[in-house]
């Protein structure tokens, strides 16, 4: 990019000559992500029982045939000295490749990391503040009176009327009151 720059300010100054050289052959363009991921698929593929396969049958076609062919189509003799040369060369290819796949894996679980570092972290808070919110609640209830402490109560001031000889009347379902030939003062409980 720099380069290019440098040709076209270059070009663009009259006082210098423009630069007629053109490439025989064009440079591929490849971005390093293009590559990247190329090389992710091929250490997958690395990986698979199909290529190991592969290599296998084509190293026995190899010995195979050099081993049991005439003499005279024989092309790699007994150390199989081009088979390890041709083995070594796709290692020293092969692993790169596979490093390179590696740190971009790595480079992803990183970020996916850190992004569930963050979603932990929400959580807690969350979790904290709805923690802060039912203490909160608690405190507030212990100030209310709940059923079960109305009833207490409300039973606790029957007996104290039945204790002083008062009577008491009862509403009945349909709400009217059922009449008690008494002088007491009128009281209902549910």
């Amino acid at each position: 990019m720099a380069e290019r720059e440098r040709r076209r300010d270059a070009s663009s100054r009259l006082d210098q000559p423009r630069d007629t050289r053109r490439a025989v052959l064009p440079r591929p363009a490849l971005s390093q992500e293009t590559f990247g991921r190329w090389s992710e698929g091929f250490a997958r593929w690395m990986g698979t029982a199909q290529f190991i396969i592969a290599m296998t049958v084509f190293v026995l076609v190899w010995v195979g045939w050099n081993i049991l062919s005439s003499r005279t189509l024989r092309f790699d003799a007994y150390p199989f000295i081009f088979l390890t040369l041709m083995l070594s060369l796709q290692a020293s290819y092969a692993a790169p490749l596979i490093l390179l796949a590696q740190n971009r894996q790595a480079d992803r679980d990183r970020v996916a990391l850190e992004q569930d570092r963050a979603r932990d972290e929400r959580n807690l808070a969350d979790t904290e503040f709805l923690t802060r919110e039912v203490a909160a609640l608690r405190h507030a209830m212990r100030d209310a009176a709940t059923r079960d402490f109305v009833r207490s109560e409300l039973r606790s001031l029957l007996e104290e009327f039945e204790e002083r000889g008062l009577e008491v009347r009862r509403r009945d379902e349909a709400g009217s009151r059922e009449e008690t030939g008494g002088s007491a003062p009128e009281t209902a409980a549910t």
